[in-house]
């Protein structure tokens, strides 16, 4: 009868044992997780950061073509710095970046902040985009900047 308890209580304690000891394991692989869910977090931050500090060099380079009198455009460091910008894109296309389009679409405001306004008589251009001021950039599907947009208002006489 003794030897009976005795069988009961090692395994009660076999039981006990075993329940802490995947318990314990549970923990361990929910810590394991969370610390690579942080770590990929950290990581994505640090990466939009970076990103975000290169774009007003890249917007910039850009700016600088609009600004180029007809002589320089016959000096050969034009297609240079042409070569650079397209550079420039790839590099962040690789790495996920996109260039919010603004030319004749609508004005969404998800994508796009309106900091002014061009009146029109044209209906069909009423909520469209007159310009773009600067632009705005996506990252791997998620606007990091939005563009800035002048949109066309319908003229009320």
């Amino acid at each position: 009868m003794n030897e009976d308890k005795d069988k009961k209580d090692y395994k009660n304690r076999y039981l006990h044992y075993k329940n802490k000891y995947l318990r314990a394991l549970a923990d361990y692989q929910n810590l394991v997780k969370q610390t690579a869910r942080e770590k990929e977090e950290f990581a994505k931050f640090a990466y939009e950061q970076i990103i975000m500090e290169i774009l007003p060099v890249y917007d910039n380079l850009k700016i600088s073509l609009n600004h180029i009198g007809e002589e320089e455009k016959k000096n050969g460091w034009l297609e240079g710095i042409k070569h650079v910008i397209s550079q420039f894109k790839s590099v962040l296309e690789m790495a996920g970046v996109s260039e919010i389009k603004t030319s004749g679409e609508k004005f969404n405001p998800h994508t796009m902040e309106a900091v002014g306004q061009e009146e029109t008589n044209d209906e069909k251009k009423d909520g469209m985009i007159a310009r773009e001021l600067s632009a705005g950039y996506k990252l791997k599907g998620k606007v990091i900047r939005a563009a800035r947009v002048a949109v066309y208002k319908m003229k009320h006489e």
